[in-house]
């Protein structure tokens, strides 16, 4: 009995040592063994470039950190690399000359330093134009004078036209000292058979024979107004700002009152406003409307400088213009002003002017 026993406990320990048990690895293939089935993480078997080392030293980390809290893997990142680099990298594995890599700097852009606008007088003033603001003549006849010699700028005598002096510069004509003249701005309520010239060689009225001896200062009318035409008018020696008034460029605001020959029919009344085709071009009006129900009697505002404008639009329909009178132009308006009366503007009125703070 004795030996049956032992030899049953031989058997068994030699059927456990041959390995022929389910669990051994070798026998059943163990599918978790990275030898038998070509481990895709093993980087000798893909040939990864940036894996080193042996298996078991790269699982090192990785079984550490699932130790680690909540088990996160601290795997590392190959490098990213720029096109550039990696042509050198692999022109130096092939033996090829590597390719210089240049590293560019960011392109800064460039403001220039603000200027400071000129002063007045470091710009200067043409000599014919001073002497024509001091009112002794006008450009043209300065330029004779100058040519002549008869003007001297801090003592020299200056025959060259074009030159330009400062307002501290002694400027003499004819022995007398020429001082800038001071800006005047008058509003005139033009009346009819007046005509809106400096001189009239037809011996015409003009505008400035109204305020003949009550201004001292050579001033001239800004824009035209018909013989005919009546209402608002700027008179003024500053030429800037008759440039700026007057130029069909800035089109500045201007509202009329028009007296027909007959009344305004309103197929007529919208072609007014939609354009009517004169000899210069395509001419509208901005606004229009009848003044108190009177339906030959309306009210216009347009913007154009063209000459004669609104004359020549009701022309064009068929009408006749009796009576054309301006009560608004840059912001100035006729009020307690009669026919043939002026008055020099306010402060007020001309900061206006000088910001265009009008329409």
């Amino acid at each position: 009995m004795r030996e049956q026993n032992s030899n049953k406990r031989k058997s068994s320990a030699m059927r456990s040592s041959s390995g022929g048990g389910r669990r051994s690895g070798a026998a059943r293939g163990d599918r978790r063994s990275g030898a038998a089935r070509g481990d895709k993480r093993s980087g000798a078997a893909r040939g990864n470039k940036h894996s080193g080392g042996s298996r078991s030293e790269r699982t090192a980390g990785v079984s550490r950190s699932r130790s680690g809290e909540r088990g996160l893997r601290s795997v590392e990142r190959p490098v990213k690399r720029k096109k550039s680099e990696i042509e050198a990298i692999r022109s130096q594995v092939e033996g090829r000359e590597p390719i210089k890599v240049e590293r560019r700097l960011p392109l800064q852009s460039y403001t220039p330093k603000p200027r400071k606008p000129k002063a007045h007088e470091e710009e200067g003033v043409r000599l014919n134009k001073f002497i024509a603001n001091s009112g002794i003549c006008s450009r043209r006849e300065a330029d004779e004078y100058i040519v002549q010699g008869l003007v001297t700028v801090n003592g020299q005598v200056v025959t060259e036209l074009g030159t330009k002096v400062f307002y501290s510069d002694e400027v003499r004509f004819d022995g007398g000292i020429i001082k800038g003249e001071q800006k005047v701005y008058i509003l005139m309520n033009k009346p009819k058979d007046f005509i809106t010239t400096t001189s009239d060689p037809h011996a015409h009225r003009t505008v400035l024979d109204l305020i003949a001896g009550r201004c001292k200062e050579r001033v001239y009318p800004v824009g035209r107004l018909d013989r005919d035409t009546t209402g608002v008018l700027l008179i003024t020696n500053d030429g800037d700002m008759t440039e700026k008034l007057t130029h069909p460029s800035y089109r500045k605001k201007k509202i009329y009152q028009v007296t027909l020959d007959k009344n305004l029919k309103a197929l007529d009344f919208e072609k007014v406003l939609k354009g009517v085709y004169l000899d210069d071009g395509l001419e509208r009006a901005d606004a229009l409307s009848y003044v108190d129900g009177d339906e030959s009697v309306v009210g216009i505002e347009i913007h154009s400088g063209k000459n004669r404008v609104v004359r020549r639009l009701f022309e064009a329909l068929g009408y006749k213009v009796k009576k054309l009178d301006r009560v608004y132009f840059a912001g100035l308006t006729k009020k307690n002003l009669r026919r043939g009366q002026w008055r020099f503007l306010s402060e007020k009125e001309i900061v206006m002017l000088k910001m265009g703070s009008y329409e």
